[in-house]
């Protein structure tokens, strides 16, 4: 695959006329640096607004103090508790589920605390893994959605709207740099092509997902590129808040 497969699939939703909302999540925020300034700036420069997935627990007064980007709920510490042997997360059931909506309150308040109204109702687990008895329980906290990675199966989930991400270009398994372009092209062209022919959510925005924190040049480049192709293709930037959750 490449950027030209991808262009022609980008060509039959231009001719059906197919809405395509497009979003960006970066995780892991707590401070600002430069890292964070590029963020920022490419994404001033593409006219979208980046949704950073913030550790509450780690997050800093400084942070609150930038502007341009709106904040999610990213766990509360980004503490891994699963036993040895299996994958990291923090919101599985290896705790009591008490003790993981604590925290989910307390991640929600502290974030609402120093962002006020850019801080949106989501629940961003880290690692993006998740148990399913906790949906209804934030629910009741004030949360109005839930962010993972991959297609979603429904939109809702427990009272939860789910807007997942679709893309990550860091090869975490390997190099820790950008996965192999290719794979990366064909991997969004597929999933482009399974909304337009019926296979999967077309309604749901295709998320982009990133770490700024770990970015090298290769990620940064491919990012902004995947991004100014596909808003220049037509796709719809997505700001997402308490109004706009689809």
């Amino acid at each position: 695959m490449s950027w030209r497969a991808l262009g022609r699939e980008l060509a039959h939703w231009r001719r059906d006329s197919l809405d395509l909302p497009l979003w960006w999540r970066d995780d892991d925020a707590v401070a600002p640096g430069a890292a964070l300034d590029r963020l920022l700036a490419t994404a001033a420069h593409l006219e979208v607004t980046p949704h950073l997935a913030v550790i509450p627990a780690a997050a800093t007064e400084a942070l609150a103090a930038e502007s341009g980007f709106v904040a999610m709920v990213h766990g509360w510490q980004h503490r891994n508790h699963a036993p040895e042997g299996e994958k990291k997360a923090e919101f599985r059931a290896h705790r009591p589920l008490p003790d993981r909506l604590d925290e989910a309150q307390r991640g929600l308040a502290r974030l609402t605390a120093l962002f006020g109204p850019r801080a949106c109702p989501v629940f961003v687990p880290p690692w993006n893994r998740i148990d399913e008895d906790m949906t209804e329980g934030l629910a009741a906290l004030g949360y109005r959605g839930l962010s993972a990675f991959g297609p979603r199966s429904a939109r809702a989930t427990g009272g939860l709207v789910q807007v997942n991400t679709h893309l990550d270009p860091i090869d975490w398994r390997g190099t820790r740099s950008l996965v192999d372009p290719a794979a990366l092209l064909a991997q969004v062209t597929r999933q482009l092509a399974d909304r337009r022919e019926g296979r999967a959510d077309a309604a749901e925005p295709y998320g982009l997902l990133t770490h700024h924190l770990v970015h090298d040049a290769p990620i940064w480049e491919f990012s902004t590129r995947f991004m100014a192709t596909l808003l220049d293709a037509g796709a719809r930037p997505l700001t997402l808040d308490t109004e706009t959750l689809p």
